[in-house]
């Protein structure tokens, strides 16, 4: 006990504090803390199901975790630190035990599920990440427990989605495929984390990043009204800036049969800076402006992080109206416009009252099921995006939509394309512009792009082949593209 001086009130004061502090660390004894594998799981759409059929949803669901979640988990050698519902949380002293539990689980439930129609399947997403956490009281806590519950998030359902660390420990000491899905800003966790996720179908889909990844990094940049915006380069050569699209992620890019072949091929081309538009992708989802002023400012503020003075500008459907906007604003920066399957004017701003239709048809599929673990909402944008692509294409793309962004961020970023209307300012831009477009494009209507090059003085106008919005590889039109691209770069944006 202390020795006290001075006057008994103060005495009896710091005789107080200090039994207090005594009991403070009598009870953290009771707290434990150590290394563990955290694995989170829940059931995707079990609100819907319930809502449906709330005794069969839990008869089954009863089964289920008795006769395959439990022992699983219990053969592994982990523990059900709680249930919460539809969700648990379990912890494992191995990680490789873990991944193994969580990957027999969803097989099991793979098998379960056959048969059964789709929208009463119970499937699981699953989460693991291995990390430092407190025990205490029979609960657990710490980071490492909320990164596994964002992970869990972002895993399809019948997955599973790992941390970078999880995926070091296993990589090589079991044989399961994971598919890199890059760095994913999750919320409330200030940092990217890197995540691999499987599904029962990752050997299909597993694929390697082009070599030119190999040399990609991630940097930040700061908009004006504080918003970390991100950004990455690749390639050699002259300089051509990308402009924002129907969405991106900067690292999950790399891996998708879409966008892979694409990046592959510009960065023969060029050095090319891309971005993820705030709302989504590595940039900052919680924003509280989305609007075409913002989109211009991120531009600019990449423009500067990169450190380019004289550039091209490629634009991508609502891409070319921003781009055309920026090439009018900052004329001592822009060498040249090229301008593929783009519009000047959203679809709320078209004549035609089919536009407004579609438009009003996306909203609704944006607010009633962007999250939904049924991808036929998600479906919507993807067969109009690439109605003739494969199915690996098809699956890619819906994959991307899903991790890339929220509903309410999909939603503000649909309703501000929408409303975009660059016509005025086409008419104002000086520098030399290649208008692409394919013919049977269903996001924006060759129509808007022939506006487009009728609009900006001297422009080229070429039709491609196809109905797709977005390249594919192997086309004639993604052929078209490039070598249309190259002679444009190579007379109007030489290397310095």
């Amino acid at each position: 006990m202390p020795r006290c001086s001075g006057s008994r009130g103060v005495c009896d004061s710091l005789t107080e504090a200090a039994l207090s502090l005594w009991e403070d660390l009598m009870s953290a004894d009771l707290i434990e803390r150590k290394l563990a594998a955290i694995l989170a799981a829940d059931v995707s759409g079990y609100s819907r199901m319930m809502e449906v059929d709330e005794a069969g949803t839990l008869a089954r669901l009863k089964v289920h975790i008795g006769e395959v979640v439990r022992p699983s988990i219990a053969a592994h050698r982990g523990n059900i630190v709680k249930t919460t519902g539809d969700g648990l949380l379990a912890d494992f002293a191995s990680v490789v035990e873990a991944v193994e539990s969580a990957v027999e689980i969803q097989r099991s439930m793979a098998e379960r599920n056959t048969g059964e129609p789709e929208n009463s399947q119970i499937l699981y997403r699953v989460g693991i990440n291995l990390g430092d956490v407190i025990f205490e009281d029979g609960d657990v806590f710490g980071d490492g427990v909320n990164v596994a519950s964002r992970l869990e998030g972002l895993a399809k359902p019948g997955s599973v989605c790992v941390s970078d660390i999880v995926h070091q420990a296993v990589a090589d000491r079991i044989k399961v495929p994971f598919r890199d899905m890059g760095n994913q800003r999750v919320k409330n966790i200030s940092r990217p984390i890197r995540v691999w996720q499987w599904t029962p179908d990752a050997a299909r889909l597993t694929t390697r990043p082009v070599e030119a990844a190999l040399h990609q990094r991630v940097q930040f940049a700061t908009a004006s009204d504080g918003v970390q915006i991100a950004w990455a380069s690749i390639g050699q050569g002259a300089p051509v800036l990308k402009g924002p699209n129907w969405l991106n992620h900067l690292e999950y890019e790399w891996h998708s049969p879409i966008w892979r072949p694409i990046l592959s091929e510009f960065a023969k081309l060029c050095h090319l800076v891309r971005f993820d538009q705030r709302g989504n992708g590595l940039s900052d989802w919680e924003v509280e402006t989305v609007s075409e002023d913002a989109m211009a400012g991120d531009m600019s503020a990449v423009a500067t992080a990169a450190r380019l003075d004289r550039f091209a500008l490629l634009g991508i459907s609502q891409g070319c109206a921003f781009s055309v906007r920026y090439a009018v604003e900052h004329p001592e920066q822009v060498t040249c416009l090229i301008l593929l399957g783009g519009f000047l004017r959203g679809r709320l701003k078209r004549p035609d009252l089919d536009q407004r239709k579609l438009y009003e048809a996306g909203a609704m599929m944006i607010r009633d099921g962007w999250g939904s673990p049924n991808p036929v909402f998600r479906h919507f944008f993807t067969s109009t995006f690439i109605p003739d692509a494969p199915q690996e294409i098809v699956a890619s793309f819906d994959e991307l939509q899903r991790i890339a962004t929220s509903p309410e961020a999909a939603m503000r970023l649909w309703k501000m394309n929408a409303e975009v209307d660059a016509t005025e300012l086409a008419k104002r831009v000086q520098v030399p512009t290649l208008v692409l477009h394919c013919v049977g494009d269903r996001i924006a209507p060759i129509e808007e792009g022939r506006l487009m090059a009728k609009l900006i003085p001297g422009a080229m106008f070429v039709e491609l082949q196809g109905n797709n919005h977005v390249l594919i590889e192997g086309t004639p039109a993604f052929d078209q593209f490039f070598e249309e691209a190259a002679a444009f770069l190579a007379m109007h944006n030489p290397v310095a």
